[in-house]
């Protein structure tokens, strides 16, 4: 039996439906990626399955446990990171993590040893005795991410848990997380980061306004776009438009802008003979480039072939009830 299931799990704040009936299971001791932008409904997704929101209509399970009958059994077998560090600034850091062991029910003995443990492995030792509010943000984060971890719980919840990390402290993380998949823990992460799922998840929902618009392996999602994607980088950055509507038809699917980087990209079912049209309508439009590549989908072309956004598009979040970062225990 799937270790997570999902049935037709609904949400409304007053007009905003922040989830339209999604249904999704996770297999015991995989990674299972929620991929989507801000205000896609990942978030509730998460505060629903660790029982910090109660759905409008569905069912969900989630390590044998019902998230609205069985609430107080539930929260013993899972932990949970949101997306804010949900740490006392008055404690240390072994005093956090201490305290949260206690919670769990772990004896002082244990919580202590636990603590410490963790503290070693997110090399925070040499911080263990300092209050957290002399702590970096980063720090802050790491912290927050061991505290979710102290009862080795069943399954863990990470709520795009690599945010305000700098890349060597990301990096860090990915192999933990690696190391506790290997180690049986089955884990749900919410990510905006395309290369953090395709590293990471054994499988990918893509969500966006409430509803997973497709699911799959980081590999199989890529395939239902096909073919290769030309990229090219004009000169003139004001150009990109301009550059765009020359080739447009060249492909596949319709051209796709970055402005900022002055980028347009062309999904194609092969290159032979696309690139050399491709060059002749820049040319004839007076348009230079600064580069062109051949190169595979990535999963950022997935989702904006799925939604026709890129998945860092802001948008609106979605009210909650729930406390930001609050921690099941």
């Amino acid at each position: 039996m799937p270790i997570i299931e999902v049935s037709r799990l609904a949400k409304q704040f007053g007009d905003v439906c922040a989830l339209d009936g999604i249904d999704l299971e996770v297999e015991a001791g995989t990674v299972y990626g929620l991929l989507g932008p801000n205000g896609a409904g990942k978030t509730t997704a998460v505060r629903i399955l660790t029982t910090l929101l109660k759905p409008d209509r569905g069912r969900a399970r989630v390590a044998g446990f019902d998230v609205v009958r069985d609430a107080a059994q539930l929260r013993a077998a899972i932990g949970l990171a949101g997306q804010y560090a949900a740490v006392d600034d008055i404690l240390t850091g072994f005093e956090n993590l201490e305290m949260v062991g206690r919670l769990y029910g772990l004896r002082a003995a244990q919580a202590r040893r636990r603590a410490g443990d963790i503290l070693d492995r997110f090399g925070l030792s040499d911080a263990a005795n300092r209050q957290v509010r002399t702590y970096s943000g980063g720090m802050r984060r790491r912290l927050d991410l061991a505290a979710s971890l102290v009862a080795e719980p069943e399954v863990l919840f990470l709520d795009e848990p690599t945010t305000g990390l700098d890349i060597r402290s990301r990096i860090g993380l990915w192999e933990f997380i690696e190391g506790l998949v290997d180690g049986g823990t089955t884990l749900l992460l919410t990510t905006q980061y395309l290369e953090e799922a395709d590293r990471l998840a054994d499988r990918i929902g893509v969500i966006d306004r409430g509803r997973v618009i497709a699911e799959g392996t980081a590999d199989e999602l890529k395939e239902r776009i096909g073919g290769d994607v030309i990229e090219l980088e004009v000169a003139d950055h004001a150009q990109v438009g301009a550059a765009a509507d020359a080739v447009s038809g060249v492909g596949t699917e319709p051209p796709r802008i970055d402005e900022v980087e002055g980028r347009v990209r062309i999904p194609v079912s092969s290159p032979v003979g696309v690139i050399t049209e491709t060059v002749r309508r820049l040319d004839s439009a007076g348009i230079r480039l600064r580069d062109l590549a051949i190169r595979r989908p990535t999963l950022d072309d997935v989702f904006l072939t799925l939604t026709g956004t890129s998945v860092d598009t802001e948008e609106p979040p979605v009210p909650d009830r729930g406390r930001p970062g609050r921690r099941t225990t």
